[in-house]
């Protein structure tokens, strides 16, 4: 027996109109992946998607929404749209630090496999027959900025339906002869369709402005020149007409127009001071000395800087972090000494044990121009013999310090600091959770073993790169048998070890301890303390971490703790100057687009916090050396730029609000459509095979497979976002999509159907007319080839009386329940 009050023919309409292709400007266009798409619908993220289709002939967009705003989404949209047409030659390019969580976020939220491309990953696929690894069929491809450059060719000979650009501002300068990457991914990607993402469109000159734009249309300013003759001064007239260019390709939403619909909550500071321990400060200023020797027989001269780095860091971190990296120095120089024969420097060896952020600095800390090669020496002097051995001393005594320090200060001030959160968080209400980040796993350790001993013990998570240690591999193995059989696990092992360790946080834990691998694709909304044990230079770093927690969907005010160093003045300056500056650790949304903008990178400014540590050695020169530096940023920090960017980009549409309101309500109308139109057609197919629920959830438990030739997990499903302990079901569901076909291919005789409204709680006044009425009713499904295919599903009706029913009277119909009466029409 069917189920009651639904038919075939219904059965058959709600498949098309489930899988019909619309305009580029339409709602209807994303409506399938919006319903599909785990994530909650804010208009200004379709608004920006549809931007991105609005015309065919584009060859593509900047999505420049303010931080915080979902940019990634919004691509993720388009990503998905482009996915579902069958359009799947689609590559991200982004920064190195962000590939896993694109990734992630592809996996999680669209349920789009991806596949992140770096060197061994490109060679397994060379080895295994792909001959080009960029050509994927069947999964996104995500690589970094300078891998797309060194395999420029392989990315150029790929025809590519899409591709996205993160942080596409890395490229601004791509107008300048000696921007060797920008250029080679302009080059590689001129006839492909792209999409660029960035916060920072414009930062310091409208030639950043050109050369974003260049990179989708070379036509859109012409070329350098007259784009300066015609832009050098913005009069009104000049001012207007650029406005009006970029309307067409770049979308820009604020944080302020969007707060109707996204309430953030605030964030607040606690710092929290230390003295270190005289053994402590010896060991700071032995290594600080040694680090500012001119010649250094222990680091490549091509890489010092970057080790110099990570060295500080490793020293500003803990002593634990530090020793094992002086001790490999030592046997180093040592094996150098013993053979007389400087080695190949293998700086990687030395670092990437103890600073887990090593691939992300290296590939930030990369110029573009190539690397010095190092002197070849077939071997030393006796002079320089005898200045390796005095080096090795040094280390030596360094390394004897480092290892005999078994109390740190800023480590015993972490136990008040954590008193102190925890009481801010019961004053909230919030949950008793706090994440820790440090840049050293050997600190991670140290603050483990130190927080256990103080009251935490199995309270504690670790969360690293590699997540390999054996609570982790227990807490993953825990979570495969509670998940079993359903979509929770992905089968991408690191993914779903990722999944593990943050549900047993949320859980389970009451502290994460995380190296900057979770400052990257992980969402910690339940968690509203966070604790920067170790602070980065890089502000746009800091604000990343802060992003885990605070952000949409944050209930409590996120209370940000950072360490300082009483007895280090250029520790106080950096703090200042993040605090006071950027804003980064007070108020509702944190650093402002404008102070982020106005640095040149985060990166950019790291490296001349690194030259003032490297270079000042007395707390004079350091002062002086952060007023200039202040002073430098003050006038960055300028009025006019800040003026000329609201005027040209914030203010696109005065009727913004108005616009997205309609938009929220138009995309929630269609998609509750959507979701209406897959519950009726599945309990249609189901029936006699799942028990459905009752209470408005669209959940349904499936007790047998309803097709002998496809694989389909029985158990519970739900349509919708976030279904816990469910299958989540969706159009683009292996399942649906064998239920939409089969309906679609199904012939159906000309039939009699009888509707019945008085069955019905609703309330229709445009169908109340047609009660006791008969006639003949007629769906076509037209297609129209032109730039874009776009599929009508025509309904016409006329009554036995000959009146016209119009369009929507007609998809009212197939709202009301009906028979099939035996025998054809007649």
């Amino acid at each position: 027996m069917p189920v009651p009050g639904l038919t075939a023919f219904h059965a058959k309409y709600f498949a098309y109109e489930l899988t019909k292709q619309s305009a580029s400007d339409s709602v209807q266009k994303l409506a399938s992946t919006l319903v599909d798409a785990q994530v909650d619908l804010n208009p200004h993220q379709v608004e920006a998607a549809l931007f991105a289709f609005r015309s065919p002939l584009s060859k593509g967009a900047i999505l420049a929404d303010e931080v915080g705003l979902g940019k990634t989404i919004e691509a993720g949209l388009v990503i998905s749209q482009k996915w579902a047409e069958r359009k799947r030659r689609i590559l991200i390019i982004a920064p190195s630090s962000l590939r896993k969580q694109w990734s992630q976020e592809l996996a999680d939220k669209f349920f789009i496999p991806s596949i992140v491309l770096e060197s061994k990953a490109f060679n397994d696929q060379i080895k295994s027959g792909n001959l080009n690894p960029f050509d994927q069929k069947d999964q996104v491809v995500i690589c970094s900025f300078h891998f797309a450059r060194n395999k420029e060719s392989y990315v150029q000979h790929t025809p590519w339906d899409l591709v996205i650009i993160d942080e596409a501002h890395k490229l601004r300068n791509v107008y300048k002869p000696s921007n060797k990457i920008g250029k080679a991914i302009k080059t590689a990607l001129n006839d492909t369709p792209k999409i660029l993402l960035t916060a920072t469109p414009l930062q310091n000159s409208l030639l950043e402005l050109y050369g974003l734009v260049s990179i989708i249309d070379d036509y859109t300013f012409g070329d350098l020149k007259s784009f300066k003759q015609q832009y050098s001064r913005l009069d009104e007239l000049a001012f207007a007409e650029l406005k009006e260019r970029l309307k067409s390709v770049c979308k820009r939403t604020l944080r302020r127009d969007v707060l109707e619909y996204i309430k953030y909550t605030n964030r607040n500071a606690i710092l929290q001071p230390f003295d270190p321990y005289a053994d402590e400060l010896r060991l700071y200023n032995m290594v600080s000395d040694y680090l500012q020797k001119p010649v250094l027989y222990a680091l490549p001269a091509s890489q010092r800087k970057l080790m110099t780095l990570i060295l500080r860091k490793l020293l500003a971190s803990s002593s634990y972090a530090i020793s094992g990296t002086l001790q490999r120095l030592v046997q180093k120089l040592e094996a150098m000494n013993r053979n007389n024969t400087p080695p190949v420097h293998q700086y990687r060896r030395e670092l990437e044990e103890d600073y887990e952020a090593l691939d992300e600095t290296e590939d930030e800390w990369y110029e573009e121009e190539e690397q010095p090669l190092e002197e070849l020496k077939t071997g030393f002097s006796p002079k320089e013999l005898q200045e390796i051995e005095a080096e090795i001393q040094e280390l030596k005594d360094c390394s004897h310090l480092a290892n005999s320090i078994r109390r740190n200060a800023k480590g015993e001030a972490l136990l008040t600091a954590l008193k102190t959160g925890f009481a801010e968080m019961e004053k909230q209400g919030a949950n008793r959770k706090a994440i820790i980040f440090t840049e050293s796993r050997r600190t991670q350790e140290y603050l483990k073993e130190l927080l256990e001993q103080n009251g935490y013990a199995g309270k504690i998570v670790l969360f690293n790169g590699t997540n390999n240690g054996p609570d982790a591999k227990k807490v993953y193995q825990q979570w495969l048998v509670k998940h079993h059989g359903t979509d929770r696990i992905s089968g991408a092992k690191s993914a779903d070890q990722r999944a593990a360790l943050v549900e047993h946080f949320r859980d389970e834990a009451t502290i994460m301890i995380a190296t900057e691998a979770a400052a990257e694709g992980i969402n910690l909304q339940f968690c509203s303390l966070l604790v920067n044990y170790d602070l980065p230079w890089n502000p746009q770093r800091i604000e990343q971490r802060i992003g885990r927690c605070h952000r949409y969907g944050q209930r409590f005010d996120v209370v940000v703790i950072n360490f300082l160093n009483e007895k280090n003045a250029a520790d106080k300056r950096v703090y200042q100057l993040l605090n006071e500056k950027f804003h980064l650790f007070n108020g509702v949304f944190g650093a402002s687009d404008e102070v982020l903008g106005s640095i040149e990178s985060g990166v950019d400014f790291e490296k001349r916090i690194a030259e003032i540590y490297q270079n000042c050695r007395s707390e004079e020169e350091i002062q002086a050396s952060f007023d200039a530096l202040q002073a430098e940023m003050d006038e960055q920090i300028q009025v006019q730029m800040s003026v000329t960017k609201q005027k040209l980009l914030d203010h696109f549409d005065e009727e913004v609000h108005e616009k997205l309101r309609i938009s929220l309500e138009k995309s929630r109308e269609y998609l509750n459509k959507y979701e209406n139109w897959l519950w009726q057609i599945t309990r249609y197919a189901l029936y006699g095979k799942a028990q459905f629920s009752s209470n408005g959830q669209y959940t349904f438990t499936l007790d047998q497979p309803p097709f002998g030739d496809m694989q389909i997990p029985i158990g519970r499903y739900r349509i919708g976002k976030h279904a816990e302990g469910a299958h989540t079901y969706r159009i683009g569901h292996p399942l649906a999509q064998r239920i939409i076909r089969h309906y679609k291919e199904a012939a159906l005789p000309t039939s009699h159907l009888i509707f019945d409204y008085s069955g019905t709680r609703k309330i229709i006044s445009i169908v109340e007319p047609l009660v006791g009425r008969s006639g003949w009713l007629k769906a076509v499904n037209l297609r129209i080839e032109s730039f874009e295919p776009e599929d009508y599903v025509l309904l016409c009706a006329v009554t036995n009386d000959g009146q016209r029913l119009e369009e929507d009277q007609c998809q009212r119909l197939f709202s009301l329940p009906a028979d099939v009466q035996e025998g054809n029409a007649t």
